[in-house]
């Protein structure tokens, strides 16, 4: 699958990335089964604990709008005001939260820096023995 839209609208997300207190800049992107994206930006809160990841956000944002079934999520991040230098995986909470929602073996991850230069992954490669009931 061509996955430089769904980076690219994961680019468009991160301008709106409020870090003013790490200066780390993070979008994400969220792709329906259905085909419909849906994009989330890092919010950070001076209560550390209050700030929520690209991921969460884009996943919280689908579900409130009645979005269930995901395929794929793009995520980029990096300083603020400058292209990505590495990789931005999603971290340990989001990779549980998105468990909750997509499946481990058939959801993908796609980490870039750029249109053409990402890696993709399966949720469950990222996620091994993830918590569930």
């Amino acid at each position: 699958m061509d996955y430089r839209k769904l980076i690219s609208e994961a680019f468009e997300a991160r301008k709106q990335s409020y870090s003013p207190y790490s200066g780390f800049a993070v979008g994400a992107a969220l792709l329906t089964n259905g085909g419909n994206v849906y994009r989330g930006c890092n919010i950070e809160n001076a209560a550390y604990p209050a700030t929520n990841c690209a991921e969460r956000t884009a996943l919280y944002s689908a579900v409130a709008q009645g979005e269930q079934s995901f395929c794929a999520i793009a995520i980029v991040g990096g300083l603020k005001n400058s292209m990505p230098k590495e990789y931005c995986y999603p971290c340990g909470i989001c990779r549980q939260v998105l468990s909750e929602f997509c499946d481990a073996d058939t959801f993908r991850v796609i980490v870039a820096k750029s249109e053409e230069d990402y890696e993709e992954f399966y949720l469950k490669d990222l996620l091994p023995h993830g918590f569930v009931l």
